[in-house]
């Protein structure tokens, strides 16, 4: 069986994560989204609402399961038998640091990374510039699945609050 993982922290999912997933999905038998735990890094949404929210938008696709991991990805694969890992890049500036990110990780345990182009509709689309325009009050709508909209909307104006 081939097994591949799309690591990321996901805070929020966007369509821009959605179309590697759905890409992935049909090249291999599972897909592993994993979400990172990183307690260093301010999150808007936990790594639970995280799962759920992932769990929610991808249930149409019947080969694809959500955990969460922190410490290496790659020992996250070697405990899960995950040879490849799938990254999506938007520009030469994610290909930089996913290069040095994907020897060193072929080095320490020979796990693979594949990378994708995103669609040119999501090349710049990151959940950091999701979060910013939705604090600002700007529409989302097209960035993300409408249940992720209405749970970012809300978390937003909570905050405010």
């Amino acid at each position: 069986m081939s097994r591949v993982v799309c690591p990321g922290s996901f805070d929020p999912i966007t369509n821009g994560h959605l179309d590697i997933i759905e890409r992935a999905s049909s090249l291999f038998d599972e897909v592993v989204i994993a979400v990172l735990v990183n307690q260093t890094k301010s999150s808007l949404f936990t790594v639970e609402e995280r799962i759920e929210m992932i769990k929610e938008v991808t249930a149409k696709y019947k080969n694809v399961r959500v955990d969460s991991w922190s410490g290496l990805l790659v020992d996250f694969c070697k405990s899960n038998q995950i040879n490849t890992i799938v990254k999506g890049l938007r520009a030469v500036s994610d290909f930089d640091y996913e290069l040095q990110m994907s020897q060193v990780n072929l080095q320490l345990q020979g796990v693979e990374t594949l990378f994708m182009a995103t669609a040119p509709s999501h090349s710049f689309l990151s959940s950091s510039l999701v979060k910013e325009i939705a604090s600002h009050g700007g529409d989302v709508s097209a960035y993300m699945p409408a249940a992720i909209v209405s749970k970012l909307k809300s978390r937003v104006a909570s905050k405010k609050s």
